[in-house]
């Protein structure tokens, strides 16, 4: 009891000094803007954030994640390639400015321009934009997008005459947007300050001043809830759940997770990876029941495919190849590798529940059946900067796509990586294979729903069978709500923290 009171005593003090600081919501994250540009990253985590300051043409407000009307209040396909949007009038950007089609026609371009922008997947899918006046837009795509809707949430507008004009440091740390909150104050590692947008189109937030923030120690989220630091606290840790329960001021709140956390790897021509039996062996070597039972205290639910349910693509019935490390042994030595070979577990170590944890975990799974495992996990400013350079050969890493639509994410994720066309862009051992790019490129011209659907689980279906990855599970989400607060808080399907919906 001694050692977890001192622990406690050092994680309070090591909390930031605006905990002291009033304001009338305190949100604690487990993670941090990486900068306030809303295209500069694809991350959940960092598109939480910005969903404070800026507004998509759509959005997916809680507690289902249902496409609704938020810029645009008006959407529909005109043909395979056509998109029209009308716009919502009366809507100002943070500095005054007039919201219009302009705006929208210069954000989509910006996202071409990977100097601003990572979502080029999105962005390159558009042949031209038409602005036949100002509260209309039509886009035109390189191909049919059957998903193009569906991710615009998460393509936030920027206004275009300040943006043009700034320089970068400016644009990337103080965001101008049309949000239900307008920046204050941004310290990296300790806070974000935000208030009430009082202009804002759906009306004011309830709360007037918000600090959302982001702490990676585990430890350190424990004392700003046991010390009463915070109002909610996200990412609250699975091996502190016993003790938290049992605070009276603080009530659990949890949801099954959409993010599946799993292994990616490598099958460079020449390494062991090439060899499908190796990529099996791997897979027969980790035991995912002890993983959710040990390192996730039951906070899991295994799965054998990394799409969930409510995605197109999700096929029921596929199944994990089981845990058998005598079964492992055999197929090392069956394909050569009888003694073992060298292999790196690679992964962040801040940014998932548990995933450094889990990391050690399946290293030491790799050493039982006799690999020489090295361990690298890092914090994920580190980690995704060389997961995008390809850097790694087998590597952790969470996943869920935001347009409820696997073909997106098999872009990203499981495309022969080609930085140009934004193909490939989190497949960080650079899997390659002709026959799933073929069928993810055929997969993107569909448009009926069924035949979209069949395509897209074939996909899934040669993913798992030819292991491609290794699925593990799919989280739990996790918060904690101070009672004497008053907070109603409902949590999302996509996790961000969006003041504007706590009541």
């Amino acid at each position: 009891m001694k050692r977890i009171a001192l622990t406690l005593i050092i994680a309070l003090l090591a909390l930031p000094a605006v905990a002291m600081a009033k304001t009338e919501l305190v949100v604690v994250t487990d993670a941090p803007p990486k900068a306030m540009n809303p295209h500069a990253y694809s991350s959940d985590a960092n598109l939480s954030y910005m969903s404070n300051f800026f507004d998509g043409l759509l959005q997916r407000p809680a507690p289902d994640g249902k496409l609704s009307p938020a810029l645009a209040v008006k959407w529909e396909r005109l043909d395979a390639l056509t998109w029209k949007f009308e716009l919502r009038k009366g809507v100002k950007f943070h500095n005054g400015n007039a919201f219009t089609a302009a705006d929208v026609k210069f954000t989509f371009e910006r996202m071409k321009d990977p100097q601003y922008s990572k979502l080029l997947n999105i962005a390159n899918s558009i042949a031209s934009i038409e602005t036949p006046d100002d509260y209309t837009v039509i886009f035109k795509t390189v191909k049919p997008v059957p998903w193009f809707a569906e991710t615009m949430h998460q393509n936030f507008i920027v206004d275009m005459e300040s943006s043009k004009g700034r320089d970068d440091g400016d644009y990337n740390t103080k965001p101008i947007g049309t949000g239900a909150y307008k920046l204050v104050e941004w310290v990296k590692g300790s806070y974000v300050r935000m208030a009430a947008n009082p202009d804002y189109w759906e009306g004011a937030p309830k709360y007037q001043t918000v600090d959302i923030r982001p702490i990676t120690e585990e430890a350190t989220r424990f004392a700003a809830l046991a010390g009463k630091q915070a109002d909610i606290v996200n990412g609250v840790p699975v091996s502190l759940i016993e003790r938290i329960e049992k605070m009276a001021h603080v009530e659990l709140i949890s949801r099954p997770a959409r993010r599946a956390i799993y292994m990616g790897m490598s099958n460079k021509a020449g390494t062991p990876f090439a060899d499908i039996r190796v990529r099996k062996a791997i897979a027969h070597a980790i035991n995912e029941d002890e993983i959710i039972d040990k390192v996730m205290r039951g906070q899991a639910t295994a799965t054998a495919q990394v799409p969930d349910v409510p995605t197109v693509g999700y096929l029921p019935g596929l199944t994990r190849l089981p845990y058998d490390p005598a079964l492992s042994k055999k197929l090392l030595a069956e394909a050569g590798y009888a003694n073992g070979f060298d292999i790196t577990v690679a992964g962040p170590n801040d940014r998932y529940v548990n995933d450094e944890k889990i990391c050690e975990a399946v290293a030491k799974y790799l050493a039982k059946v006799g690999l020489k495992v090295k361990l690298d996990v890092k914090p994920k400013s580190i980690f995704f900067d060389e997961l995008t350079e390809y850097k790694h050969g087998f590597y952790l890493i969470g996943w869920f796509d935001g347009s409820y639509d696997l073909g997106r994410s098999a872009e990203k994720l499981l495309h022969t990586p080609d930085k140009d066309k934004g193909m490939g862009t989190y497949n960080g051992g650079a899997y390659s294979d002709p026959e799933i790019d073929q069928m993810i490129i055929a997969s993107s011209s569909i448009i009926d729903r069924a035949e979209r659907e069949k395509a897209l689980q074939a996909i899934n279906k040669k993913s798992v069978e030819d292991v491609v990855w290794i699925p593990l599970h799919y989280q739990q989400d996790i918060y904690a709500v101070v009672k004497a607060s008053g907070v109603q808080f409902t949590p999302r399907p996509d996790q961000w923290i969006v003041a504007k919906e706590i009541k």
